[in-house]
């Protein structure tokens, strides 16, 4: 997917109108008409679109069941760790991101001079992500975002306010609002931003007055530490550390929520081994990972949860962490 020319909102919906004018909807099931029109009359009052040219656009949409069936079975919730693992621990995700530092260190030193992220925490994202561009999604992102936000009730609150995000970044950049493709959830570019977070967190780093998460790495990897920043991240060289627990105590301690909320000196008393450079009220939270015969214990820290902010998944911050350890080992020793 390359960046997408800048061509006004309005003259793109002029053209899809055109192609497919508002008769066409004659043929259209009153089903498929219907289920758009609150989002419409939202946008039309609240944003002034043009409820004719976005009834055209929305009805072109198309239900994808791929999508659904995706969104429904993640990764995330589906594997253990062990098997997590293996999808981004490989040598050709590792060596691509050794690459992609030397051709952009420049970009990268920069950018984790300004924003206080590491280079190898920005190269393991846009690993994780996209394979430093290497797939940044097939979908239409129209067709992701009505596909969720009306075919996909558990979630469809956020996928219409996602769509209603993409609707107005359009506008905004002047991208045709049928062009874009992503993810299966709507996410775009090397970075995979949804809409909501390319309008508050994508920046223009290269000065040419666009946002291009597709093709300028200036853009791309300054948006990266952007986000970061933007939700926390702290000059600290702590992210995650092993550690090893006695006994069953520590398993108070365990629970599905990923924000670090006890204390180093709370763990110790569980039976958790905890450093001793490190003071005790520091806030931090146990984490347990399942390989193939046992288990791994984790001591993740205020970062760690920040990474998480970017994918809800404790399986993924620990693939981006433990990638971005892997590459810098590989960057420093090429």
């Amino acid at each position: 997917m390359h960046y997408i020319k800048p061509l006004s909102f309005r003259l793109a919906l002029a053209l899809l109108f055109t192609l497919f004018p508002l008769s066409a909807c004659a043929a259209t099931p009153p089903a498929k008409l219907s289920i758009y029109h609150d989002f419409i009359e939202k946008m039309v009052s609240k944003h002034q679109f043009d409820r004719g040219e976005l009834t055209v656009l929305l009805n072109k949409s198309v239900v994808k069941e791929s999508i659904l069936k995706a969104m429904s079975s993640p990764a995330e919730k589906r594997l253990e760790w062990h098997s997590y693992r293996k999808i981004f621990l490989k040598s050709n995700r590792i060596n691509g991101g050794i690459k992609f530092w030397q051709e952009n260190k420049a970009l990268l030193d920069a950018a984790s001079d300004k924003y206080g992220v590491p280079a190898e925490i920005i190269v393991a994202i846009i690993g994780v992500e996209t394979r430093y561009g290497g797939n940044t999604g097939s979908y239409k992102v129209l067709d992701a975002l009505t596909t969720l936000g009306f075919h996909f009730p558990k979630r469809a609150k956020f996928f219409q306010s996602e769509l209603e995000h993409f609707l107005l970044l359009c506008r905004e950049e002047g991208f045709d609002p049928y062009e874009p493709k992503g993810s299966y959830a709507g996410a775009m570019g090397k970075s995979q931003f949804i809409s909501s977070s390319y309008r508050a967190y994508a920046v223009d780093g290269d000065g040419d007055n666009k946002r291009d998460l597709w093709d300028s790495h200036a853009d791309i990897i300054n948006s990266v530490a952007h986000y970061f920043s933007k939700h926390g991240w702290k000059n600290s060289p702590i992210v995650t550390q092993q550690t090893t627990v006695k006994g069953d105590a520590y398993k108070t301690l365990l629970n599905r929520s990923l924000k670090p909320k006890n204390t180093l000196k709370q763990l110790a008393q569980k039976q958790v081994l905890t450093p001793s450079n490190i003071a005790d009220d520091t806030i931090v939270k146990l984490l347990e990972l399942k390989q193939k015969n046992h288990s791994e214990f984790w001591l993740t820290f205020h970062n760690f949860y920040v990474i998480t902010r970017y994918n809800h998944s404790h399986l993924y911050a620990m693939a981006v962490y433990q990638l971005g350890q892997e590459i810098k080992k590989g960057f420093l020793t090429n």
